[in-house]
């Protein structure tokens, strides 16, 4: 007595033709997700608005505006950390961006 796979041939056909249109499904969802990320914007700041920072769903800088008050020759440090802040905090927004937008949360970050 063998152990064929006879036993799958038939309702196998519609599972697997019902498993790739659920992944051509996933793969739509997924890059239509990711334009929107591309598209999206989301604000980081620090210290108040001294320093702000654009960047889209892909975590991607688009811009980053400074007010005069953040720029002291004499403590360029400040500047700079003002910066990784609002950087940090633009980041982090777009992470929660892509959660919200991913289907199955970026499929555990792989995305």
């Amino acid at each position: 007595m063998g152990y064929g796979f006879n036993g799958f041939g038939g309702g196998g056909g519609m599972n697997m033709n019902a498993l790739m249109q659920q992944a051509r499904k996933m793969q739509e969802q997924m890059q239509k997700a990711q334009e929107e990320l591309e598209n999206a914007e989301v604000i980081g700041k620090a210290g108040g608005e001294m320093v702000t920072v654009v960047m889209n769903g892909k975590k991607e800088i688009k811009s980053i505006k400074l007010d005069k008050t953040a720029v002291d020759p004499d403590d360029v440090e400040m500047l700079e950390d003002l910066i990784i802040v609002a950087i940090n905090d633009a980041s982090n927004k777009a992470e929660e961006l892509s959660k919200e937008k991913m289907p199955m949360g970026g499929m555990g970050g792989l995305f």
